[in-house]
């Protein structure tokens, strides 16, 4: 409920998240003493969901697939990681990136090794360096701005390999 509450308006109260949930604001307030706490809570559950999506991903697609679906939830979860920017303080974020940054390379690793293994993506690149060739992402508004699909699908054509390409190696 809370996530829902706060994807509206992400300066929404306790009161009206307690309201939404139908609990009691004191139960919300029990679980979590402070708006940030609540907020910090959402916004783990959601990158434990983002980390999690490589597998079942890779169960479902070919890896270049899977790498570019997942870049899109990278993506949504960006912008949410914006909009809590302003309500965190900086120590707060400062931990929660470095807390995230090792299972993101991770996840990312996963999909890219699958690729080279299946020769769909280039084994030359590490998970170190497609991060900021995404990095545009925070850079960009990923609610409106039209061009972030056609951004990725550009980065991710540029890590195949030749074959999956279907360009004739020289």
């Amino acid at each position: 409920m809370a996530r829902e509450a706060l994807a509206g308006d992400g300066e929404t109260s306790m009161q009206a998240i307690a309201r939404a949930a139908g609990v009691g604001q004191g139960t919300i307030y029990r679980h979590y003493p402070t708006r940030e706490a609540l907020l910090i809570e959402v916004y783990r559950t959601d990158f434990d969901a983002l980390i999690a999506g490589p597998t079942e991903l890779l169960r479902q697609h070919a890896p270049e697939t899977a790498l570019r679906l997942w870049l899109d939830r990278l993506a949504v979860f960006g912008r949410k990681k914006h909009a809590l920017a302003d309500v965190l303080d900086a120590a707060t974020r400062a931990e929660l990136h470095d807390e995230q940054y090792d299972r993101i390379i991770a996840a990312i690793r996963a999909m890219l090794d699958a690729g080279a293994e299946r020769g769909t993506l280039r084994p030359d690149l590490d998970a170190e360096e497609l991060l900021p060739l995404v990095g545009f992402l925070w850079q960009l508004d990923t609610r409106s701005d039209t061009r972030i699909p056609h951004l990725l699908d550009i980065v991710v054509d540029g890590i195949k390999t030749t074959q999956s390409r279907g360009i004739p190696r020289p």
